[in-house]
């Protein structure tokens, strides 16, 4: 006979987690939390932090080579390189009226030589303010105020045996030129080589989305104020200062470095003893977005400008600056000079731009 025998088993009641351990898991979990967002945060603004001084240091990189390249070969006129141009004599300018013009400060500082008593300027520069001269193709309110402008005229090498309907060209030999306009000039020069001429301007102005940004006009065969000639370079370049070093010794090497507004008339024209021989360019390049974690309160020294940031200003920014050598420094010949000095000087000149 089978006895049948049933166990009651008692079961454990079960239980969750008690107040305070709730309360315990949340403040741990807060702080665990709290610590990841911590981190990205930090991550988030380390690399904000890295992407915009790379910003910085290439934008600020690319605009002093594209200047440094151009203001390196000014005054290089081709083989007449190192003589003024005057018309009627050793020039002849077969380009009618442009239609707009870009005209500066002094009686010979249009965009092509003209016969007017005085030196053709191939360097002129300003500091934007309300009262100062500026260029005709350049109102004071179309650069940012407190910075510099500089125009620069030259050709552009490598010559060429004949140009087109687009741009001012030259013909030169090494005691005349002849401006044009086409594919050759009326004039014949004899043994001449032709050579695109350049009129460029640099300056800043802002975008439309109030962004600064280097600009440069350019000549083409119409003048410089057609929307088409007005290229924008590298944005975030919010100022620009320029020093200019003259030679007042003869021994090509610059004895002092003085902003626009120190250089003379006679300097410009270079009919004094100095010679300007190298030009410094300062750059202060400004981040294109803010870092509202970022307050900027520096000071910034341009050449001989302060530069003060606004109140509650979030942009970073970067001051860069080189110094730029004049290849062609000598735009008048000296009459000290040989004829033997005089051609080797030239063919010196010549060669240095053509390796450029």
């Amino acid at each position: 006979m089978k006895i049948a025998i049933m166990v009651k088993v008692k079961k454990k009641p079960q239980s969750g987690m008690s107040l305070v351990e709730l309360m315990v898991a949340m403040v741990i979990g807060l702080f665990l939390t709290a610590g990841v967002f911590t981190m990205f945060s930090m991550s988030s603004s380390n690399v904000t932090t890295t992407s915009q001084f790379n910003q910085l240091q290439e934008n600020g990189r690319i605009a002093l080579a594209i200047m440094e390249r151009d203001i390196s070969q000014l005054g290089f006129m081709g083989d007449i390189t190192g003589t003024d141009f005057i018309v009627g004599t050793n020039t002849n300018v077969e380009v009618a009226a442009l239609t707009s013009d870009c005209v500066g400060a002094g009686l010979n500082n249009a965009t092509l030589p003209d016969n007017k008593p005085a030196h053709f300027r191939r360097l002129w520069g300003y500091e934007n303010t309300p009262t100062s001269e500026h260029l005709s193709c350049l109102n004071n309110g179309d650069v940012k105020d407190n910075t510099d402008v500089l125009q620069l005229k030259r050709f552009l090498g490598p010559s060429i045996s004949e140009g087109d309907s687009n741009a001012i060209y030259a013909a030169s030999n090494s005691s005349q030129a002849v401006f044009f306009v086409g594919k050759k000039p009326a004039t014949t020069i004899e043994n001449a080589r032709v050579w695109e001429y350049q009129h460029h301007i640099y300056y800043i102005a802002n975008d439309t989305r109030g962004i600064p940004v280097l600009r440069r006009k350019r000549l083409t065969d119409v003048g410089m104020t057609e929307n088409i000639n007005d290229d924008q370079l590298v944005e975030g370049i919010e100022n620009i200062q320029y020093l200019f070093g003259f030679d007042n010794d003869g021994d090509s090497t610059p004895d002092s470095f003085i902003p626009a507004s120190s250089v003379t008339a006679l300097m410009w024209d270079n009919e004094g003893f100095q010679r300007l021989v190298a030009i410094k360019a300062f750059i202060l390049v400004r981040a294109i977005n803010q870092d509202r974690s970022y307050t900027n309160e520096t000071q910034y020294q341009l050449g001989d400008k302060t530069i003060t940031i606004p109140a509650n200003d979030h942009y970073r920014r970067k001051i860069m600056s080189t110094t730029i050598v004049l290849e062609n420094p000598v735009l008048i010949r000296s009459s000290e000079e040989s004829p033997d000095d005089l051609q080797i000087n030239h063919q010196i000149r010549v060669e240095a731009h053509l390796v450029a």
